[in-house]
């Protein structure tokens, strides 16, 4: 299950303080850490040649959490997406034993956005094999939703026993997890009643989590009247890129004509003006967006997810070259940056809720999925 911190968030000043000067000496020696022969350049054969370094690194390292877990369904959105370029069958491989492993079933919880994460991965691999038995589990508990929805409130989120508001999209996070694969659901089958669905749903949450003065997106309504150390609201680098990411993968999926699409671009365009503004000097974006002083050292989980989404943007036409290449490139170069010599992506904020520090030998899978799908986005890009 997916690890939850439960004790509010609080923070003295003297030891804010103390962790801001330890973070900083360990960030000024991180790379030195670097691998070796790997270069941060937008050329397609280094691109190529870090995605290699880090999927191979993950591919040798035993997974820690559940198949079907959500940090694992992040890994596996990046690694198909990599399998595509990649000239060898060995990605595809291992990520087909996963789904043998699984049964192709989504997690046991059925509302639950973090169960159903993994069927990205699942969508992804029916479309190259065409295997039934890769789509009828996800169709079927998508379905069964659509025949009996939760009718929880989104608000007043806790994780209490009781309280079923995680039935629905109420944290930023599910945004990714859940409607990714409600909006693939229905390009696969081509039935639309998966994206009703998916509009109705997102569009509830996102209006309600939506600071529409920072154009960011608050973690759950739980930090709608907190604040960092320095005033600043509490909006949380990775949980802003879970949102970010995931409507990048949501309009890859959606028709091009569809009457809603509009509705996700526009958050899409005012988040990425939003953080642009945000990337530090060094090409990194941090655990909390409005007071990096207080989370100095980089998270590359948030970062790989931005550069996704704004390669994505590029591509796609929906943000300026000029404006944003910049942006992606010192983003790439940084991510670069933070993977050690034999290909493990440090500097991964570990799981929680909210903002939380990090150091260079912290890793996570779903860090390593944002890299892979930051390189994939890029890549292709660059062609």
């Amino acid at each position: 299950m997916k690890t939850i911190d439960r004790i509010s968030y609080k923070k003295s000043t003297l030891v804010s303080f103390f962790l801001t000067t330890i973070m900083l000496l360990m960030f000024s020696v991180s790379d030195a850490q670097t691998a070796p022969g790997l270069s941060g350049k937008l050329r397609r054969p280094a691109v190529y040649q870090a995605m290699e370094k880090v999927a191979d690194w993950q591919l040798n390292t035993p997974l820690q959490h559940e198949l079907t877990d959500w940090t694992n369904g992040a890994l596996y959105k990046g690694m198909v997406e990599w399998a595509k370029i990649a000239e060898s069958q060995k990605y595809y491989d291992w990520l087909y034993q996963v789904g043998e492993k699984t049964n192709w079933q989504l997690g046991q919880r059925k509302y639950l956005a973090d169960d159903h994460a993994v069927g990205m991965m699942y969508l992804e691999m029916y479309r190259k094999y065409h295997e039934k038995k890769m789509l009828q589990p996800t169709e079927e508990r998508l379905d069964s939703i659509m025949k009996h929805p939760s009718h929880a409130s989104i608000k007043n989120f806790s994780y209490e026993k009781g309280n079923n508001c995680t039935d629905r999209w109420s944290w930023c996070d599910a945004l990714f997890m859940g409607p990714t694969v409600w909006a693939t659901m229905a390009n696969v089958t081509g039935n639309k009643k998966y994206l009703k669905f998916m509009t109705k749903e997102y569009k509830a949450t996102s209006d309600y989590l939506f600071d529409t003065k920072e154009d960011l997106y608050y973690r759950d309504d739980r930090y709608f009247d907190q604040r960092e150390a320095n005033g600043q609201k509490i909006f949380w680098g990775r949980g802003n890129g879970w949102v970010f990411a995931g409507l990048a993968i949501i309009m890859t999926e959606l028709p091009e004509n569809y009457k809603e699409r509009p509705y996700f671009e526009d958050i899409f365009k005012k988040m990425a003006i939003k953080l642009a503004t945000l990337q530090d000097s060094s090409g990194y974006w941090h655990a909390s967006l409005l007071d990096p002083q207080s989370y100095p050292a980089p998270e590359t989980s948030a970062t790989a997810f931005y550069v996704y989404g704004m390669a994505w943007g590029i591509a796609n036409g929906l943000l300026d070259k000029k404006t944003y290449l910049p942006v992606v490139k010192k983003g790439w170069e940084a991510l670069i940056k933070a993977v050690h010599p034999d290909g493990k992506l440090g500097w991964v904020q570990p799981i929680g809720a909210d903002p939380k520090h990090v150091t260079s030998d912290m890793t996570e899978v779903y860090g390593v999925g944002g890299f892979l799908l930051a390189g994939s986005e890029i890549y292709k890009m660059l062609q």
